[in-house]
């Protein structure tokens, strides 16, 4: 009797898991069946069902498509990416019936074919004379969001292997094409099928250099040499629901001042209190931290005090609904908004609102939303809990893995307690206090009653509890 019932590829993209679905589906007896759980579509984006499982069904019951794929007369799997829907990861990886296949890529390759990728449109390639290929510009706070991403993903899967005692295959990007390295993943998942050879349909993309993908090659490379790999990769205290955010941390360019966003906070005004404090412009704050620069700087800066700053659960959620779902801005979440609309059926526009979008319409979008978050946040879909939107107190949780801020203030004392906070640090004349409601604000404030509360405090109950938020208005 074979000891795996199915299989789970864990990989990325751009790490060449179509190329390993290919051959792997030239077994005799063995199936993948694509991404399976991407929270978009069901397999493959033009696919409607896998093994009779459609979208809606898998939804409702992740376990149904895993258990038809067991079911199956092949050997069944799938590809798992890290944002694919977080319901099935433990379920498989606590499985000893489960195979887990590990692909990987150097990660700096992989980021930069993502982006290429994204700006051609093209994500496969069958015959060389298509390619279409351009020079992209790395971009250091993209790149260090996603490492630290896939990085948190592999260290869930290898620490989960080690308190079940099972193992995995890892296979690396660059032994795709060795077909004695294939067989013995052949051999590994229990099958008596060998590949005569490896299928070559798919070609490689983009075989040139990085130094002539990237058109800042040097600034790249400046970047890169700054990433303590070490440090990085030190996980011991690392708890897989939420992770210090290191990289998000703002100091003053002088003052011994560290700012610890809760993220849809209110940055952009802490920001410029913070750079007035020193005479100095936001440009000028200490950013982009690694555990390693951190600790640094806290030597470098004795008597230092760190600060974070809660905003009411209502306010915040609407400002992390407008900032990555509804407007079209950099940094929002067009792909979230898509699946929102087509799984989640929520009533908001597929692009930015125009001059029909009235309040009423806000109304119904925003607790719409509302009510998606309190499922997210219970782990009742397939979309990943984004740090935009994550509850505070699980932000802060995580925050403690490295350091706990020195005072946690609140949105609406905020003037008050950055007084308190200057002079903690002997700054007697601090600096004046922006206005620090989100730009959208005013939206809320238009639509807000009771209902829209109660969606917020549904959805939030750990916050409104932990914290002892009332009602915002």
């Amino acid at each position: 009797m074979n000891k795996f019932d199915y299989f789970i590829i864990l990989a990325e993209m751009r790490t060449g898991s179509n190329f390993l679905e290919m051959n792997i589906n030239a077994l005799d007896g063995v199936t993948c069946h694509g991404e399976a759980f991407n929270p978009a579509f069901v397999g493959y984006p033009k696919t409607d069902q896998i093994l009779g499982i459609g979208l809606d069904e898998r939804e409702k019951d992740p376990q149904r498509l895993i258990d038809a794929i067991k079911a199956d007369h092949d050997l069944g799997g799938f590809r798992f990416f890290n944002d694919h829907d977080p319901r099935v990861l433990n379920t498989c990886l606590t499985d000893p019936r489960c195979a887990k296949i590990v692909l990987t890529r150097n990660p700096v390759d992989s980021f930069v074919s993502w982006k290429i990728a994204q700006a051609t449109g093209q994500w496969k390639l069958t015959n060389a004379t298509h390619s279409k290929s351009l020079q992209i510009t790395f971009d250091a706070d993209a790149f260090e969001i996603h490492l630290e991403t896939i990085q948190a993903f592999q260290v869930r899967v290898l620490n989960t292997m080690q308190k079940t005692g099972q193992t995995a295959f890892y296979i690396n990007y660059d032994d795709l094409r060795d077909v004695e390295i294939m067989n013995g993943l052949a051999m590994f998942l229990g099958t008596s099928a060998r590949l005569p050879n490896i299928n070559k349909k798919l070609k490689k993309q983009n075989p040139e250099p990085l130094s002539e993908k990237v058109s800042n090659f040097d600034q790249m490379q400046a970047a890169l040499a700054r990433i303590d790999r070490f440090d990085l990769s030190r996980t011991p205290h690392f708890e897989p629901r939420r992770g210090p955010a290191i990289p998000t941390y703002f100091a003053a360019a002088k003052s011994p001042l560290l700012y610890m966003p809760l993220r849809s906070g209110p940055d952009d005004a802490i920001k410029k209190w913070l750079a007035d404090l020193d005479g100095t412009t936001p440009d000028n704050l200490l950013e982009k931290f690694s555990q390693k620069t951190l600790r640094q700087w806290k030597w470098q800066h004795k008597g230092h005090r760190s600060f974070a700053v809660l905003r009411h659960p209502l306010a915040r959620a609407h400002a992390a609904f407008c900032d990555r779902i509804l407007f079209d801005e950099p940094g929002s979440f067009p792909e979230i908004r898509a699946t929102l609309r087509k799984v989640h059926k929520l009533p908001i526009p597929p692009q930015a609102p125009d001059t029909n979008y009235d309040e009423t319409t806000h109304k119904t979008a925003f607790i719409a939303f509302l009510k998606f978050l309190r499922n997210n946040l219970s782990a009742q879909t397939s979309i990943r809990v984004d740090p935009t939107w994550a509850s505070q107190l699980t932000l802060l949780q995580g925050m403690a893995d490295f350091a706990m801020p020195d005072m946690i203030m609140r949105e609406d004392q905020l003037k008050q307690e950055l007084d308190i906070l200057a002079l903690r640090v002997g700054i007697a004349n601090e600096p004046a206090l922006i206005e620090t409601a989100h730009p959208h604000h005013h939206r809320l404030v238009a639509i807000y009653d009771k209902a829209v509360e109660a969606a917020a405090y549904d959805a939030y109950r750990r916050d409104y509890a932990a914290f002892g938020f009332g009602d915002l208005f």
